[in-house]
């Protein structure tokens, strides 16, 4: 072992790296960091292209270059235009597609490189890897992770709910970075302290306006708000759809169904993509996803044609803490049912298997924007990850159904989907969704596996009208005597801004303009059902 690790620091030590200009047609220069394995090469080369500074290397998440560089690769990591140290215009995911293109031109030219490329990286850096001009040829292999392809479902909004915790602090992220390159102190340190204060939950709006009125989240946050939005979706050239690529999911973050959807799109372009789907927030993985990533690398630029030791579809079990393989099996659906106290007492509602005898119910919500429901967990807030939502259960603004003790084990894979009528007295509000596990004989816990949101913009105020609200895609087994839970809410602050019930004000802060809501849920026709993470 201490030859091993002797041997590991001296390759480490010897790894080197330099800065290197590209000039693209219009004269903007990229700038990217190379790090070098020991000796000559030629070696494989790997490439992520990101806008945070090619320093940090988006080691929030990955390994650092050195890592990649000591197992063999020389690893590229390049500032995207107008960021870091590279030239020109920062304009967000529409200038990609030419600069990639020129991009891996002028990598496969390196005297280093032996021809053969592979590119990695998540979020931005997962989009930079998927588009480029028509024409231009794919890498050999592709690694995009927690990224989508609609600027809309996969990057700002759900529901039609924009992100407001993670948009508007991404969006001052960027705003930070413009103000920094444009030697703008006073706008760094006045969006960093409201960023560390969380008064950017609040004036987050305003900051954008002042200091990246042109950025990608203001707009994407005004088009939100949009009665005729006009939303771009990105699309993969469909040779580099077929090569082979591994989409990297978390539980946890918000751009998993962007994943969800890649996989497919690569299915129907004829690619035969892997997916792994693990316990992980955007910026919080699980440990072995570096290895594994290596792997792929190794068989596809290395070692050709052998085979990487997982299956096409990887998934790991919320509850039972390990990786399973996709079963497609039918599950089961539920209708929800109560007296009209769902709300009120925590324990009154309940969860019924569909075969149950039907029962014409109502449950009357009150959301109170003066003390709106947390999000707390999950994918989108600001404490994404598990959660224990006892507390919030018991609150009289949260409806809460809960299911009988599963008499036998269930396995529940797909997109959690609950479809309701519903009416209210105002124009616009919320519905706030959450399926949790009550643990056998563990008291006072409430376990969220998964939320979703709905937004409801000019409706008829008093009119009834059908609602399908989908939540994030989950695995978990319910163990013999478990419990199922679907709980209710007309706000999920700040992980979506309060819907103030007035369609000429925006959904944002607690503020005067917000009115008391109250959201009548019909149960006739209510049903939760699982639709399948993947089509077959």
């Amino acid at each position: 072992v201490f030859i091993a690790q002797k041997l590991f620091k001296e390759i480490m030590n010897s790894i080197r790296y330099r800065d290197e200009d590209l000039k693209l047609r219009d004269g903007t220069v990229l700038k990217s960091r190379i790090w070098s394995p020991q000796g000559n090469g030629p070696w494989p080369v790997l490439l992520m292209r990101q806008p945070y500074g090619r320093e940090i290397a988006s080691t929030i998440t990955y390994a650092h270059p050195s890592w990649w560089a000591s197992k063999g690769y020389l690893v590229v990591i390049q500032d995207v235009r107008g960021q870091g140290g590279s030239g020109g215009e920062f304009s967000g995911f529409n200038q990609e597609a030419s600069d990639t293109s020129q991009t891996h031109d002028w990598v496969r030219s390196l005297p280093e490189c032996n021809g053969l490329l592979g590119t990695y990286g998540f979020s931005y850096q997962g989009l930079t890897q998927l588009i480029a001009e028509e024409g231009t040829p794919p890498p050999d292999c592709i690694i995009p992770a927690m990224t989508g392809l609609s600027e809309d479902e996969h990057w700002s909004c759900e529901g039609g709910a924009f992100w407001w915790h993670l948009g508007i602090g991404w969006g001052l992220q960027l705003a930070a970075q413009k103000a920094q390159r444009e030697k703008n102190w006073k706008g760094w340190h006045e969006i960093r302290e409201n960023l560390e204060s969380k008064k950017y939950l609040y004036n987050g709006h305003d900051l954008l306006e002042k200091y990246d009125p042109e950025g990608m989240a203001y707009k994407w946050l005004n088009l939100s708000s949009s009665k005729t939005p006009q939303w771009k979706t990105h699309k993969p050239l469909g040779s580099w759809l077929k090569k082979p690529l591994l989409l990297i999911g978390g539980w946890w973050d918000p751009h998993l169904k962007g994943i969800l959807d890649i996989f497919e799109k690569a299915k129907k372009a004829g690619g035969n993509p892997q997916l792994l789907i693990g316990p992980a927030t955007h910026l919080q993985w699980w440990e072995g996803a570096q290895r594994t990533q290596l792997d792929f690398f190794d068989s596809h630029l290395k070692e050709k044609n052998k085979e990487s030791h997982f299956s096409q579809i990887n998934l790991w079990n919320l509850t039972t803490k390990g990786w399973e393989l996709s079963v497609q099996n039918k599950t089961p659906t539920w209708s929800l049912r109560s007296e009209g106290l769902a709300s009120i007492n925590h324990l009154e509602g309940c969860l019924a298997p569909n075969s149950d005898l039907e029962a014409d119910s109502e449950v009357n919500l009150v959301h109170d924007p003066w003390r709106p429901i947390p999000s707390i967990g999950g994918h989108l807030s600001d404490t994404a990850g598990e959660a224990n939502r006892y507390q919030l259960d018991i609150r009289p603004d949260v409806a809460v159904f809960t299911s009988d003790p599963i008499l036998k084990d269930l396995r529940l894979e797909g997109i959690p989907t609950l479809f309701l009528e519903t009416n209210c007295d105002r124009e616009c509000f919320d519905l706030f969704v959450a399926l949790s596990i009550i643990p056998k004989a563990v008291e006072n816990t409430v376990t969220q596996l998964s939320t979703g949101v709905l937004r409801i913009a000019n409706c008829d105020k008093g009119i009834t009208s059908a609602r399908e609200i989908r939540l994030q895609p989950i695995l978990a087994t319910f163990k013999k005597v478990d419990r199922l839970r679907i709980s209710i809410s007309g706000s999920g602050w700040p992980a979506i801004g309060i819907n103030p019930g007035q369609s000429k004000y925006l959904c944002e802060g607690p503020s005067p303009n917000c009115l008391v809501t109250t959201i009548s849920l019909l149960l006739l026709n209510s049903k939760l059902k699982f639709e399948s993470l993947i089509s077959s």
